[in-house]
Order: structure tokens, then sequence, then C-alpha cells
């Protein structure tokens, strides 16, 4: 049954309006009259309506329905412009319940507009609905005073069954979004993430809709509990419900035609477009969701544009790309700097009896046209898939390498390294390339864009190791002398290791049984993979020593430096933690903070991803001293001239090989008969696509690669002065 009520004494306002009376009056008899005119009012002694003091023009309000409280802010006969649109300030041709306008608005054509605090300089125009309930969460993951558990909106990543299952909340970020999916068996963890949740929002039944200042809504369709930021844009939408629309003057969000958000957070910068569709979500800064995107039960990390495609049960780290229409992504959690080709399928059916698959893959992960993959699978950062459709379970541990399938019922085929022997262009130009696609004016959270950072060196570690064991493996199966000798597997380790050292050119396959469930993998390339490996690691260690001395305003480094470094803690595990690079004990003891109360918030929370990122250089400098040292296996301050010299000469080599390599797979696209034939001429090539000469990643990589040289011929020179 419909109720109809009104309330006319001031003091029963609600305390949210009361507040805002301060620089108001109730309307004289001549604007009362003036009024009545041209509009309907539920109050017949028009006592339920106030105006500001400095400015209103009972004129420019008219044709408007009017029930329960009206607070109107200075209405002056001025025109607010957003783009082609011209209106000029007032209330028009509108239903008005519950409302609050500010400064200087256009409210026109609002079929009905209730329980809204409209922020300044708005322009409302053509919305057929646009309210807010007292129980309103604004998308967030919270219950209000009364509600049973049921009402709870869960967003279930990572797992296809909710098993991983998260509460949205303003201002979340991927590294909370993983904290809370991926520490699922720690319960008073869970607990306590729920607890610093519900803690930020007010219980109470008292919510109003609020718009931002210098917001413009127009030609909209329904707008229920929703919360805007300044200067957010929304034109032609079709459904905003429950949602919040964080947006800044420095970072406005916009939402356009056709457009479907319920029960989520957009973050600043952001935009939806062109029938995109999004429910229980989190969309982080600077993202881009449009033509009929469809982003279901995930969270998507800050500098991602989705087109075309369906998200469902993901937790997507920064910057990532999925644009074409038959992309779809299921249950998965992506390190991010990530892209899906078109076609290609994750998850598109089980291997267990239940809907309760999932994925993980590192920082880089690429997918080749149609390429299909199965629950449960792991890749490591930067692995590049061929074509094709893996029928059963990987576990690719290599980073920076290409998997290939060779049919069903067959092993499948790794090349480790691949990027650096390969691709090096496209794996060079990603640093540059994301750091220019950054367009987050605030950074929540640091966002390591270098391929070479621990997380990767780490995994470098671990292929390191995998292919010296697997080479130990075929050794016995060739029957090698030094092999077969061998007592145990530490024996056998050096033997494999001496043997990958000393046959620089030999070439032969490796079995790795444990990378393809039933019919394991292939790993070709084996020796030449090895010494990429090692020289990636020596050029990330030797990197990050002299930027420790750029830091120190040395330009070399002394026995008191290797000391000062050996001092520092030393990390030896790391974890990407939403597209941070977090040791894995700082990690650990955030969330025992967190069980203890120490931590109680969410802002705490992200003050302590900002603690580790400021200790970030210095915990990579004592890193890259470990991986120095065990390269070598001796401490450093105790290596020779000779190591010290083969170090610089090997890194000089390695830097100079990533820039030709670089070079080499781009100039692939120049000389390449195939990619001539559409081109009459080198001119009219040229003309379209620009000239190596003209590529300015090139260009600076090459000035880049000079000024490293330099740096590294200097950065041992007191160590190798010394006796």
């Amino acid at each position: 049954m419909v109720q109809v009520s009104t309330v006319q004494n001031a003091s029963l306002l609600p305390q949210f309006y009361s507040d805002f009376l301060g620089d108001k009056r109730q309307l004289t008899s001549s604007e009362i009259a003036l009024l009545k005119k041209t509009n309907k009012n539920s109050d017949p002694s028009w006592k339920n309506i106030w105006v500001s003091k400095a400015s209103f023009d009972a004129s420019l309000v008219s044709g408007c329905e009017i029930y329960g409280f009206l607070v109107i802010g200075s209405l002056s006969a001025s025109t607010l412009k957003y783009h082609d649109l011209a209106l000029c300030e007032g209330l028009y041709d509108s239903y008005l319940e519950n409302v609050l306008v500010g400064d200087d608005c256009v409210v026109r054509n609002v079929h009905y507009l209730s329980n809204y605090k409209i922020g300044n300089r708005n322009i409302l125009f053509n919305i057929q609905e646009m309210s807010c309930t007292n129980h309103s969460k604004f998308g967030n993951g919270i219950l209000k005073e009364g509600e049973s558990e049921s009402n709870r909106i869960w967003i279930g990543v990572g797992n296809e069954n909710d098993g991983r299952q998260i509460l949205a909340f303003e201002n979340m970020i991927t590294a909370d979004a993983y904290i809370w999916a991926k520490y699922r068996g720690d319960h008073i963890l869970q607990r306590r993430f729920l607890e610093i949740t519900e803690n930020q929002f007010s219980k109470e039944l008292n919510t109003f809709g609020l718009t931002g200042d210098d917001v413009v809504i127009k030609n909209t369709t329904l707008l229920k509990d929703v919360k805007i930021g300044d200067n957010a844009y929304i034109k032609g939408a079709f459904k905003l419900k429950n949602i919040t629309i964080l947006s800044t003057v420095e970072e406005p969000s916009q939402i356009g035609e056709g457009v479907e958000l319920v029960n989520g957070i957009m973050n600043p910068g952001s935009k939806a477009f062109y029938q995109a569709v999004a429910v229980r979500f989190v969309i982080g800064r600077n993202c881009q969701l449009k033509y009929g995107a469809r982003l279901l039960n995930s969270v998507l990390g800050d500098n991602s544009t989705v087109s075309c495609c369906e998200i469902l049960n993901n937790l997507i780290f920064p910057f990532h790309e999925q644009h074409h229409n038959s992309s779809f992504l299921i249950a998965s959690i992506l390190g991010g700097q990530s892209n899906i080709a078109s076609g290609a399928t994750i998850g598109s059916n089980h291997n267990s009896r239940a809907a309760d698959g999932e994925m993980f893959a590192g920082r880089g992960f690429w997918t080749g046209l149609c390429s299909d993959f199965k629950h449960n699978s792991r890749f490591a950062s930067f692995t590049l898939v061929a074509k094709g459709s893996y029928q059963n379970e990987l576990n690719i541990i290599y980073p920076f390498s290409l998997i290939a399938s060779n049919g069903p019922c067959e092993p499948i085929t790794i090349i480790p390294a691949y990027s650096f022997m390969y691709n090096m262009y496209a794996l060079a130009r990603n640093k540059a390339k994301f750091e220019k696609r950054d367009k987050r004016k605030i950074k929540v959270q640091q966002i390591e864009m270098d391929p070479l950072a621990p997380d990767t060196i780490q995994e470098v570690e671990l292929a390191l190791r995998r292919i010296i064991e697997l080479t130990g493996t075929y050794l016995i199966s060739q029957k090698n002398k030094n092999a077969l000798a061998c007592k145990n597997k530490e024996e056998l380790y050096v033997v494999a290791k001496n043997y990958l050292h000393k046959n620089p050119d030999a070439e032969f396959g490796l079995v790795d049984k444990g990378a393809q469930k039933k019919f394991g993998a292939i790993v070709i390339k084996t020796v030449k993979a090895y010494k990429m490996y090692r020289r990636i690691a020596k050029y990330f260690a030797v990197r990050t020593l002299s930027e420790y001395c750029d830091r120190n305003g040395k330009e070399s480094l002394t026995k008191e430096d290797l000391k000062t470094i050996s001092e520092l803690p030393l990390f030896t595990e790391w974890v990407n933690v939403g597209g941070q690079i977090i040791p894995k004990l700082r990690l650990e003891q955030l969330l025992e903070l967190i069980k203890e109360r120490t931590i109680d918030s969410w802002e705490q929370v992200h003050e302590y991803y900002a603690g580790c990122q400021e200790q970030y250089e210095d915990a990579k400098a004592a890193y890259a001293l470990n991986i120095l040292e065990k390269l070598y296996s001796q401490p450093m301050a105790d290596f020779s001239k000779k190591i010290y010299s083969g170090i610089i000469n090997d890194v000089l080599e390695g830097n100079r090989a990533m820039y030709d390599a670089a070079l080499v797979s781009r100039m692939k696209d120049f000389d390449d008969d195939f990619r001539m034939q559409t081109f009459d001429n080198a001119r009219e090539m040229d003309a379209v696509l620009g000239g190596i000469s003209d590529n300015e990643f090139i260009l600076t990589m090459g000035e880049e690669t000079k000024v490293f040289a330099e740096k590294i011929k200097r950065l041992f020179s007191d160590l190798n002065s010394l006796d």
C-alpha cells in the first residue's frame, strides 16, 4: 500500500538537511504566490521549502511537484554549459522529494528525484528516476541496522564457487582484494577483514544520495542508491544501482550510453561506455570498460582496458588489456600487465567434478589467438602462450617463456627465456609503455612496471634450479659417466651445473613432467635458456647496485657500501600484491598486525603498503647482492678482480645484446617482404608506419644503453683496485 506523509516543521528535518539551513530562509509570501502558479506542493503552507538568503529567483522554479523537503541553493538567471549542452539555472518540470540542491544548479525534466543532496553547479537533465533508499550502501559490502546477512553483497573473485569471495569498499585497490582472497585458511584474518570494512561505514538508516560539485547527468534512465563524486559526467546510462562513482577534478569519471552498473565501486578517472555491463565489481583508477564488455563478480586493476568481452569471477591486477568480442576470462587471478587475445578462453570447462576451478598467472601473461585453458593452471611471469587448445592443467614455472601445444595427448613445448631471445623489443618496451599509460594523478599504490624485479628474478632462480635438476636426469638417461658416479642429488646437481657451463653449444631437450598434467612438457633450447637466465639475474643485480649508487651520490661501490648493504634486511621471497612487489615476510607481518588489531582500517593497510615501498629500493639492493653471491658461491667482498671484470664484461655484453635484440625484433616489421606487399614502395610504407629511425623508444633505448654502459664500467672500480 502506498503511504503518503509530509513533515512541515523544520525541527523535524533529518539532521543532514538541518545542517544546511544556516544560510537559508523560508519563502516570502510573494515567492509562494509566484511558485503556486506553476508548481505543486504537498505542503499547503509551503513551509517545507528553504532557499538561499544570498540569491533566489522564484521564477527559476517551474513545473515541479514538491514532496517532503526541498532546500535550494543560490539561483540566478545564468546559464550552465557543458560541451554543447547549455541550460538556464533552475528547477523545471521535475518531481522533487526530500532534496537538497546546491548553488547554481539545473534540474530539468527529472521525473523522479528523491532523497538526494545535489552538489554545486550540477546539471541534471532528462532523467527518469534518481532516488536513494535509507538503507543504501552505495556498493560497499556492508549491512545496515536490522539487515540480515543474506543482504550482504559479496564479490566472488578468483574461484567459480565463491570460495575466495570478498567485500567491496570505497578506495579498495587490488592489493586489498588479493590479501582478502588469497589467505582463506586464516579464519581470524578473514573476520578482521570483514570488521575493518564494516567499521568504516555508518549502519544508521539515514542514507541519502550524493552528487559532488560540477556533476553532469543527462538522458539517463535510472540512478538508484548512487553516490557520485566531483566532475563526473553521465550521459545516456541505462541503469546505475547501488554503486559509488568516485571522481575528482583531477581524475573525472565518465559513464556513457547504455551502460549498466550494479553493486560496485568505480574509482576516479575511469570510464564505462557503449552498453558495458558491470555487476558486483570494483573498477580501479584510469580504467575503461566499453563496447558491450561484461565485468561480473570481478575486481579490475588500475590502468586497465576491457572491451567487447566477458570477465567473470576474476581478480585482475593493473594494466590488463582485453579487447576482443570473443574473449572469455573466468575464475582467475592475473598479476597484471596482461593481454587476453581474441577468442582466448580461460576456464571454458572443468577438469574436476565441480565448478570450483581457478587459475593464477604472474605479471605479463599473454595468450595467443583462440587459445583455451583448463583449470587449475599456473603460469610464471611474462609467459607467452602460442595459439592452441591446452586440454590439461598446466604448471609453467619458467618466466619469460613461450609455451606451445602439440595437440591433445602430447607434451607441450616450452622455450624458457624466450622473450629475451626473440621478442626483446616488446619486453624492453614494457616499462616505458606502462609508465606512459599510467594516467593516475593519485597513486594510492606503487605498481612495479619493470619486467626485471624481485618477483620475476625469484622465478628466474627457480627456473635455473629446475633446468639444472632436469639436466641431471637427462645426463643419467644418457649414461654420462660423471652423472652415474654421483652418490646423491647434491652431487648430481653440481655435475649438471658444470655440464651446462662447459657445453655452451650443446643441443638437447629436457622432459618436465610437472609442466602439464598427464603428458608433461619438452623444454628446448636448454643451454641457451640457462645462460640467458643467468645473464638476466646478473644484469638485474648489477643494475640494482648501480641504482643504489645513484641514490647515494656515488659512482662506484666500496667495501663499506657492501658492508652497509649486507646489513640491510635480506628478503629472498617476494609477492606481487596487487601490482606492488612486497617481501613475503613483510606481507606476513601485515597480516599479523591486522589480526592483533594494531592495524584497524584499510587506510592503515594502505599506509603499510606505502611504508613497504619506501624500503623497496634498499631491499632490492640487499637482494641483488645476495643474487651475485649465489651466482659466484662466495661473499661479494671476497670477489677477485677477475670475477669483477667478468661481471662487468657479461653485463656490458648483455646490455648491448638486449639493445641489439630489441632493434632486430623491431626491424622485422620493416624488412619483411610480406609486410611490404600492401605498399607500392618504401616511401608509402614509411608514411603509413613510420621508419625505424623515427621510433622514439628505440632512440631512447639506444641512449640509455650508452649511459648504462658508462655507469657499469665505473661501478666496481674502487673494488677492483683493492688487493
